[in-house]
């Protein structure tokens, strides 16, 4: 039987007793109905997931002692950054969800000429959190024991200024002769990967990323929704590139 996996943003270490935060107890006791002496495994991104066992259930405080660590090993060996517009909610849950699942680094939201989506102050902040609430559920249930990061919703520009320097960039657009298929790969260097939102990359769009040193390419005959061809791209990618072959 699959153990049931937790995050925890603690240090965890073998022979401990902790506290758990409310959330994780919440979904332990409440909603899996664990109790005493019940195991569970959690895990804190730094890349091991820990046994661990309920030694103390209250109304208002569930504590567990922790386990050995237990190195998981499961990241991806292409390194994928993905550079998503942002969408309409839903649908940017479901490609976070979807490309934490198919082995994504990183993950960066962005605004282009043509979003219809844009937050700002304490909604950005809101919605952050959601996203990356929603990409730690992703880690918990696909096994990953290390959480990709995700950045903060910038404007295009913005977040091309902020990329590092190395790597191969690509962008998603239709009209692009190239394929994925076609592609040359250096294996020790991250690929960025650009999706634009459901009104697509605008003229300026491509311009600014192609000067910025990225390259168009195409996933087929047809055009795909946002939340279609970044999960569609990421898996092809990783079929001829990475882990999925």
């Amino acid at each position: 039987m699959r153990m049931t996996r937790v995050h925890v943003e603690l240090p965890l270490a073998d022979g401990i007793e902790i506290e758990l935060p409310e959330n994780a107890a919440n979904h332990l006791v409440r909603v899996l109905r664990l109790g005493m002496g019940d195991a569970c495994v959690l895990f804190n991104g730094d890349g091991h997931d820990y046994p661990a066992r309920l030694v103390e259930v209250g109304k208002r405080m569930v504590r567990v002692e922790v386990g050995p660590g237990i190195a998981i090993d499961n990241e991806s060996s292409l390194r994928l950054i993905l550079l998503q517009g942002v969408a309409r909610g839903e649908k940017m849950d479901l490609v976070l969800q979807k490309a934490t699942e198919l082995g994504v680094a990183s993950l960066h939201p962005l605004y282009s000429q043509r979003s219809e989506v844009r937050l700002d102050g304490a909604r950005a902040d809101k919605r952050l959190a959601h996203w990356r609430g929603v990409v730690v559920s992703a880690c918990e249930q696909c096994g990953r024991a290390r959480v990709p990061g995700v950045a903060m919703p910038l404007p295009l520009a913005q977040t091309l200024e902020v990329l590092p320097k190395d790597g191969l960039r690509l962008i998603l657009d239709p009209d692009a002769t190239a394929s994925l298929s076609q592609l040359t790969l250096d294996p020790s260097q991250p690929v960025y990967l650009a999706v634009g939102p459901e009104g697509g990359w605008s003229p300026q769009d491509i311009e600014q990323s192609g000067a910025a040193g990225f390259n168009g390419v195409r996933l087929g005959p047809r055009v795909l929704r946002t939340e279609t061809a970044g999960i569609a791209a990421i898996a092809a990618l990783q079929v001829l590139h990475g882990d999925l072959g």
